[in-house]
């Protein structure tokens, strides 16, 4: 009786035992489909179930801190590996291994394997698929900022070691006047060996622990000279430089090297560093490497950072700054105006006049224009309710928010280059964030549709507008819709006049017009003094003429103001806003405007700000959604003074 008891016992035992490993496998197959479904929803990445020389490893890369030797490690231990591809931030990588046999090996023995990160401590899951093959496009590498110079091993260790224990933490305060002796001698070198041209007289000195960082800025231009140089000291450290436009470039400062920023770099570029204990950087440089981190997914991995000092010596300035970049430069703030801005002919223009004419504009305006705008466009509206319950939608330039609330049934979020406009938008409780249209931080392929209303039309060249119907497409799922609205030339079209057009006399009260786009005075402004048409996109020019366009080239053409109200005489124009609710603050860059004798304006002058447009050509968006082989236009039409177009990602 005791000895079958004790059989019992031991069949039980073995059962729970194999019950237990029964629930774990059905939980790795659980998390495992659930990577497969993940990975393709918002990267596009598709598993297949058939064994392949190639695994995709879900909760294995750089942006959940695997680094790339840990990773070869635990991959290599069950064959050859070919090619290891870490993308940038992303929390899986792909192996490749020499032969079939060996990946299924690795399947087998790595999908729901536990294992520790090596540099914090804490435990992941690894769950593996197979892939037919690994797609993967690099970004194209990138160059320093103009005016960016890096030197490598300025000084010696020695020299270095004298530089660190020259400081006296407790009684150093930023001085303009005397600076430590070593550091002399080191600016006369500097001099000496051409690096700079003018010597520093005012010394920062920060330490850095890791997770620390400098927030994104522009050293001010009234208070430093052209040359800002920057020595690191104790260890190397990334920073980040971004563009007006949005570009970024990451930079590595390797450890007692020289950052020197003139011209552009030092005027235009903000620079910064990012709040984390590890850095991206190259894997076979062993981050030494001088200049930009290029997204080379066959050979990024992670750096743990360390104590960092930094010694920047700046010259303090004397005089008003008069550099060529008036949009950021605080001694030139209010003069910018004064003269009316020419037709961008390369990017740096382009974006410089965004950022004067369209950026800044609509942070000072943002609480009149909001609440100018409350009511919905119906074909809009019809756009939103016709998608299906639980679509994830993007609304690309979302203003105020008011399309963010329309359907309940779908999930939207917005974003806009006007930080003010973005916080109207979370106010009202809706999702949203601050972005360029050139470059959302989106997964590719994630949005069941997009929206872009009155946005398009406030980029100055034909490359930059492309640009922005190009990063929809990028947002867009495989049979995801699209919704794009700009701004009309034919304010008159099959005979009837637009609202805009309708509206020259109407309600001073009202001032909302087509689909939020521009908004008029409360009385007509400067007349136009250049009717001379510019440019419409040259590629797009030639089949433009048959639709209609007469717009003609132009060249070396400053940007004519439009008279609100009006019909258009120029493609590319400046329009005024004129802002209601009191005078102009100090500071603001606006124009002076001279009303009618005796009206009520004449009594109460307010600012007026212009905005910079390009109104479209009937056909011109058509056509440049046509030139991208991702899209198919499925509809296009004309809605009071707006250009309108459907399209569907292929």
């Amino acid at each position: 009786m005791a000895a079958s008891s004790q059989i019992t016992g031991m069949e039980v035992k073995t059962s729970k035992g194999h019950l237990k490993v029964c629930k774990m496998k059905k939980k790795v197959l659980r998390k495992q489909v659930r990577a497969q479904h993940t990975l393709m929803k918002h990267e596009g990445i598709e598993c297949v179930s058939h064994a392949t020389q190639s695994l995709v490893i879900a909760n294995a890369g750089l942006g959940n801190g695997m680094s790339r030797h840990q990773l070869l490690r635990i991959v290599g231990e069950h064959g050859l590996v070919e090619t290891l591809l870490m993308p940038p931030n992303k929390p899986y990588s792909f192996v490749k291994y020499g032969t079939t046999e060996e990946a299924k090996k690795a399947f087998g023995a790595l999908n729901g394997k536990e294992v520790t990160l090596e540099d914090c401590g804490q435990n992941i899951v690894l769950y593996i698929n197979f892939v037919e093959k690994v797609l993967w496009q690099n970004a194209v590498p990138t160059s320093l900022p103009p005016g960016l110079m890096i030197i490598e091993k300025i000084i010696s260790p020695e020299e270095e070691r004298r530089m660190l224990e020259s400081i006296d933490w407790i009684g150093y305060e930023d001085t303009q006047n005397g600076l430590p002796k070593i550091c002399d001698l080191f600016l006369e070198n500097c001099l000496k060996q051409g690096y700079i041209k003018h010597k520093p007289d005012q010394l920062t000195v920060n330490q850095y622990e890791p997770g620390q960082g400098i927030p994104p800025h522009i050293d001010t231009h009234s208070a430093f000279e052209d040359e800002i140089i920057s020595l690191s000291l104790g260890a190397q450290i990334v920073m980040d430089f971004k563009h007006p436009d949005g570009h970024t470039v990451a930079i590595m400062l390797p450890r007692c090297s020289l950052l020197v920023m003139a011209g552009e770099s030092r005027y235009l570029w903000t620079h910064g560093i990012t709040p984390r204990k590890y850095d991206v950087i190259q894997a076979s440089e062993l981050g030494q490497k001088v200049g930009t981190i290029t997204a080379d997914v066959g050979d990024l991995t992670l750096n743990r950072r360390e104590t960092r000092t930094s010694f920047t010596f700046r010259k303090v300035r004397r005089s008003p700054c008069n550099c060529i970049y008036p949009s950021v430069c605080d001694s030139q703030k209010g003069q910018q105006r004064q003269v009316q801005p020419s037709f961008p002919h390369n990017e740096m223009e382009a974006s410089v006049l965004e950022q004067e004419y369209v950026h800044k504009v609509y942070e000072e305006i943002a609480t009149h224009f909001s609440s100018t705008r409350h009511s919905p466009w119906p074909r809009i509206v019809e756009f939103l309710r016709s998608l299906p319950k639980g679509s994830i939608v993007a609304d690309v330039g979302c203003g105020n928010g008011k399309y963010l609330g329309i359907n309940e049934d779908l999930y939207m979020v917005g974003c806009d280059r006007s930080k003010n406009l973005v916080g109207i938008c979370g106010e009202k409780n809706f999702q949203a964030f601050v972005c360029d249209a050139l470059s959302v931080p989106i997964r590719s392929g994630s949005c069941d549709a997009c929206i872009s209303i009155a946005v398009i039309h406030h980029f100055s060249t034909a490359e930059r507008r492309l640009a922005t119907i190009r990063e929809l497409a990028r947002l867009l799922r495989p049979g995801g819709m699209a919704l794009i609205y700009v701004w009309a030339m034919e304010q008159e079209y099959k005979n009837q006049k637009s609202k805009y057009l309708k509206e020259k006399n109407g309600s001073k009260d009202e001032e909302e017009i087509n689909t939020g786009s521009a908004q008029r005075p409360l009385s007509d402004q400067m007349p136009d003094s250049n009717k001379q048409n510019s440019a419409c996109s040259d590629r797009l020019l030639n089949d433009l003429k048959d639709e209609g366009c007469d717009a003609k080239p132009v060249a070396h053409s400053r940007l004519p103001v439009h008279t609100n109200r009006t019909s258009f005489h120029s493609q590319d124009l400046l329009v005024p806003w004129h802002l209601k609710g009191g005078a102009k603050k100090k500071g603001e860059s606006v124009d002076t405007v001279v009303f009618p004798a005796g009206s009520k304006e004449s009594q109460e002058l307010s600012p007026v700000f212009h905005r910079y447009y390009h109104v479209f050509c009937e056909g011109e968006l058509e056509a440049a959604c046509r030139s991208l082989d991702c899209v198919r236009v499925q509809k296009s039409y004309y809605d009071q003074g707006n250009w309108c177009v459907v399209l569907e990602k292929l």
